[in-house]
């Protein structure tokens, strides 16, 4: 059955035209291309895509902006075949990225999430690993030479430390991420709120370690662009407060406090307090608070 692969697109029509390049030059065929485009005002974008003759990939227009929580919203319940990926308008395949996941899949079909191994770019293309992905991939991330199946506390104690996952290359079962209800008003976390949930209820995520997916990361992004504002710190700790009292319910007590801690979202304001102290001094304030601030009880 054909990996169902969906991008909601938002964003620079160059980049979404690499990602669809490296969908198409898959090794192995047996996928399924569908674009949703949030009114993006760029009117070069449709006509583009009109002109790929290949019966496996769809062009969708919304009639105007609905943002990109209502998008994922649409993009899963376009998607028809069992295993779905919502993929970023900026990001890469690599070539044996359709063959990683399938294979995964075939090899455990009870896992509900599969995180393939990951690469980070920057905008121009070139393999990077800047602090906040050295820190995901040599500290947060478990280890593993194979795949690997995690599920229940130890997997959300692990997460909410440090969510060491990259959504758009995340691989779900359609019956599992059709059941999860995306929540409104944390935008900037929404990943992690959504595998929580999937954990939560009994989910388990497989870790395929083999390499298959570039994640762009950039200055332009929307989650770079919110940290220096406050936007992003304050999603994560609206955020971590819900978490904290959804694995509490669960007697997960590991899981509570490292929600409760959030340890790596602090030293990620951490490590922005120079860069504010010399372009925004008035976020340094904001940054501390993150920081160093208690959690609530």
């Amino acid at each position: 059955m054909p990996l169902d692969i969906l991008v909601p697109f938002w964003g620079d029509p160059a980049l979404l035209r690499e990602t669809v390049a490296s969908v198409l030059a898959q090794h192995n065929g047996d996928w399924l291309l569908t674009v949703v485009d949030d009114a993006y005002p760029d009117e070069s974008v449709a006509p583009w895509f009109a002109g790929i003759d290949d019966p496996r990939v769809t062009y969708l227009r919304k009639p105007a902006n609905e943002g990109i929580t209502e998008n994922y919203r649409t993009c899963v319940s376009l998607a028809t075949q069992d295993v779905v990926v919502i993929l970023g308008c900026d990001d890469l395949l690599l070539p044996g990225y359709v063959d990683v996941v399938l294979g995964a899949r075939a090899a455990f079909p009870e896992a509900a999430i599969i995180q393939p191994g990951v690469e980070v770019i920057d905008e121009h293309g070139d393999v990077v690993l800047p602090l906040a992905d050295r820190i995901k991939q040599r500290m947060v991330r478990p280890r593993a030479r194979a795949p690997r199946l995690l599920s229940g506390e130890r997997l959300a104690t692990s997460l909410l430390h440090g969510d060491w996952l990259y959504w758009p290359s995340l691989a779900f079962r359609r019956d599992v991420l059709a059941a999860t209800q995306f929540r409104d008003g944390m935008p900037l976390i929404q990943d992690l709120a959504v595998v929580i949930d999937i954990v939560a209820a009994g989910g388990s995520l497989l870790f395929e370690p083999t390499v298959c997916f570039q994640y762009r990361r950039h200055r332009a992004s929307a989650s770079s662009a919110s940290l220096l504002d406050g936007r992003r710190f304050r999603g994560e700790r609206a955020y971590f407060e819900l978490a904290a009292a959804q694995v509490g319910a669960r007697g997960w007590r590991r899981a509570e406090r490292a929600a409760r801690l959030h340890a790596t979202s602090r030293l990620h304001a951490v490590s922005l307090i120079p860069h504010a102290v010399r372009r925004r001094p008035g976020q340094v304030r904001m940054l501390l608070r993150h920081a160093f601030g208690p959690s609530r009880a």
